[in-house]
């Protein structure tokens, strides 16, 4: 099988330069090792008239990228417009920051179809579609009217909420009876499934029946597959990067304080503001803990012409200056805050270095940074992990310590238990995420979404002609000889 994976941008694996999110972070050793083609924005973008190739084709380990120049004309109300103005606030609950013009989802719909007509050029046969995230909703549906007739799967990194938050969308019904052009729609948890199923059968009438639901295009499968991470890798970087300069550095600094950390990017969805005043109310309930801790935290700026992420970073920056200001003596400074990235190396240095990871989103669909901490810790002395039960990795990290976004007052009490727990409690609660995290890598997690879309497709494929079943050859299934998607 030949697998061809979309997504807005693509990533390139360069080893010292930061990730740009944790969708890059999760498909690029899908890509680098699978053979698969990633196809996305160049993050360029052309007009109508100006020539060119259609796609920039680059190698990456046993794959390649193919990056796009999007047309200039569409771009803006598409990604800045339709997708993180309307669809992003909506994902994650916030209807009330959703800011959109009507002509946003005309442009959101012109790159969907202008993806779909490039990629009817990757189309070969024993090709399967995977399709990334919220930005192409409708892309499914664009494909199959332009004749394909492929395998085409979608995974929804995001949270998919209630059924009344996602009606705060314009063209809800329409996007949503779009989707069910893809074969598989993939959720990171079982409330995601649940909440798009209740839609489905509330607003659009339709029964699901074992997972499975008929619209105008066929069937549809909704599963779920939580993305994981290769703890194993994660660990070598963390014993790796305990030499590197900024890594060292962070140590010296330290002059024997524990370090709390936080890594997000500069999102409203990552609960910033709550954390900081967790932990400003923490210092201001143990006086002791003065000069014993600093919080690092790491937000790389992102979408900055979108109202709502400039305020926020503004807001942000007044917030930790003022408690710093509170608390701050002229050779300690409570928060140490940093705008830029890292690699991903000298993340799990700094995450290695810190006693206690601080992973407190309002909302988010998995969070692999509560993943990448906990595989970056010292066996022999583990820092604890204090996550939010909003992030779709508590369903799975239910031994770190879990808190509510929204309780300032709890949060601070629970970074101040996490501080103070003994080794033998760490060490217990630590092996425990592990044992999760080694059960459900990414490599499991690519597998399971290719092997179930390849399923999925051998049954519809049987379904149209009963007699190919007695041929396992013509399947689409993990089990055909003609599979030839691996996984190092």
């Amino acid at each position: 099988m030949n697998l061809v994976v979309v997504s807005n941008r693509v990533a390139r694996a360069k080893a010292n330069e930061p990730m740009t999110g944790g969708l890059a972070a999760a498909l690029l050793p899908v890509v680098e090792n699978s053979g698969a083609i990633w196809v996305g924005s160049s993050g360029r973008v052309r007009d109508a008239t100006q020539k060119g190739p259609f796609a920039e084709i680059e190698s990456l380990g046993e794959g390649a990228l193919a990056m796009v120049d999007l047309p200039a004309a569409h771009y803006g109300g598409y990604y800045e417009g339709f997708a993180n103005s309307a669809l992003w606030p909506a994902l994650h609950s916030r209807t009330d920051l959703i800011r959109v013009a009507p002509e946003d989802y005309q442009s959101y719909r012109e790159v969907n179809a202008f993806m779909a007509r490039v990629l009817m050029r990757f189309r070969r046969k024993d090709t399967a579609f995977w399709v990334q995230d919220y930005h192409f909703l409708v892309l499914g549906a664009e494909l199959r009217d332009l004749g394909m007739t492929e395998p085409l799967g979608f995974f929804l990194h995001t949270p998919w909420p209630p059924r009344a938050i996602i009606g705060g969308v314009p063209h809800h019904r329409e996007l949503i009876e779009a989707m069910l052009a893809y074969d598989l729609i993939g959720f990171q948890t079982d409330e995601d499934r649940e909440n798009f199923a209740q839609y489905l059968e509330s607003d659009l009438g339709l029964t699901i029946s074992d997972g499975v639901v008929v619209s105008r295009y066929g069937t549809s499968r909704i599963a779920v597959f939580p993305i994981g991470i290769d703890p194993e890798k994660f660990a070598q970087h963390a014993a790796k990067a305990s030499a590197h300069p900024d890594v060292s550095r962070l140590r010296r600094s330290l002059n024997g304080e524990k370090l709390a950390i936080g890594v997000d990017r500069l999102d409203y969805s990552k609960g910033l503001l709550n954390r900081m005043e967790a932990f400003d109310r923490m210092l201001t309930m143990y006086p002791s803990m003065s000069r014993t801790v600093s919080l690092l935290q790491i937000a790389t700026p992102s979408r900055g012409n979108i109202e709502a992420y400039g305020n926020l970073q503004n807001d942000l920056a007044r917030l930790i200056s003022d408690v710093n200001g509170r608390h701050g003596e002229v050779d300690w400074t409570p928060i140490r805050y940093l705008n830029k990235g890292f690699s991903q190396t000298v993340l799990a240095g700094l995450y290695r270095t810190a006693q206690v990871g601080v992973v407190t989103p309002l909302q988010d669909g998995m969070n692999l940074v509560a993943k990448e901490y906990v595989a970056a810790q010292n066996p022999a002395d583990p820092g604890v992990l204090v996550l939010s039960k909003f992030a779709g990795a508590a369903n799975e990290l239910d031994t770190a310590l879990l808190v509510n976004p929204h309780d300032i007052d709890g949060m601070a009490k629970t970074m101040a238990t996490a501080l103070s727990m003994p080794l033998i409690e760490r060490r217990m609660r630590w092996e425990a995420m592990m044992e999760k995290l080694r059960g459900n890598t990414i490599r499991q997690w690519f597998a399971s979404f290719v092997y179930t879309l390849q399923d999925e497709a051998a049954q519809k494929l049987i379904a149209r002609d009963p007699a190919v079943a007695a041929d396992p050859a013509t399947l689409w299934s993990p089990r055909s000889a003609n599979s030839n998607i691996r996984y190092h």
